[in-house]
C-alpha cells in the first residue's frame, strides 16, 4: 500500500520541480528580450513620454501666442489709416 503512495509523492515532486525550471526558463527569457528591446531603442533616437509631452506643451503654447498676435495684427489693420494722412 505504500509502494503507490511513494510513486504519486515521487511524481508530485518532479512535476513541482519541472514548474519551477519552467518560471525560471520564462523570467531569464522575459529579462534577455526586455534587454534587447531596451539597447534596440536606445539605438534609435526615439524621444520619452516626458520629453514628447514638453514639446507638445511648447508647440500648444506658441500657437496661442501666434493666434493672439494675429488678432492684435489685424485689429491693427483693421484701424484707419489715420497717421499715414499728410497734415496741411
Amino acid at each position: 500500500m505504500q509502494t503507490p503512495n511513494k510513486f504519486f509523492d515521487e511524481m508530485s515532486k518532479l512535476m513541482t520541480n519541472a514548474v519551477g525550471v519552467a518560471q525560471g526558463a520564462k523570467t531569464e527569457a522575459e529579462t534577455a528580450v526586455k534587454g534587447w528591446m531596451d539597447r534596440w531603442l536606445a539605438d534609435r533616437d526615439f524621444v520619452t513620454r516626458e520629453e514628447f509631452d514638453a514639446v507638445k506643451a511648447m508647440a500648444a503654447k506658441a500657437r496661442e501666442e501666434n493666434e493672439a498676435l494675429k488678432a492684435r495684427l489685424d485689429a491693427l489693420e483693421a484701424k484707419p489709416a489715420k497717421a499715414a494722412k499728410p497734415k496741411a
